[in-house]
């Protein structure tokens, strides 16, 4: 099955890349999360309109990506949240918190569907959290959750 992805899917590709995928890849998983569409031949202007979106917030080069890395990586980011009782917060960190947390602390703006979150954050502490800012280079954030 001939697909487009609208979203970032990982170990398969980018928004805007066409692939091949099984069919039951496709039908079960892909198009009803809305990560892909159905390739057609109209859908060429859709790719270019995705491939466009993504250059322009696209981190342009692998130094580039490295020196935000570096960045990301010197700074402590502190985050607080309504906590009840024992630590535990009200809700969890989402990675628009964590994107806007470190944007606060003075870091670089990051795109937070590049933000990994491997377990929930659902209590005080001190977390590390994975951003992917290139496809070869990745950073860790440091975070630091309080209780408001």
């Amino acid at each position: 099955m001939k697909l487009i992805l609208t979203h970032e899917v990982n170990g398969l590709g980018a928004p805007g890349d066409v692939v091949e995928v099984r069919d039951g890849y496709g039908r079960n998983y892909l198009l009803p999360r809305g990560f892909a569409i159905r390739w057609t031949r109209g859908g060429q202007k859709q790719i270019d309109l995705i491939q466009r979106a993504r250059r322009s917030r696209d981190i342009r080069t692998l130094d580039e990506a490295r020196q935000i890395a570096g960045q990301v990586e010197a700074l402590t980011v502190r985050l607080k949240q309504r906590a009840g009782e024992g630590g535990r917060l009200f809700g969890s960190v989402t990675a628009g918190d964590v994107a806007e947390a470190v944007q606060a602390s003075g870091g670089p703006e990051l795109d937070k569907r590049r933000i990994e979150i491997k377990n929930a954050i659902k209590s005080v502490g001190s977390y590390k959290v994975d951003v992917r800012l290139h496809p070869d280079v990745s950073a860790t954030i440091k975070l630091d959750v309080s209780g408001v």
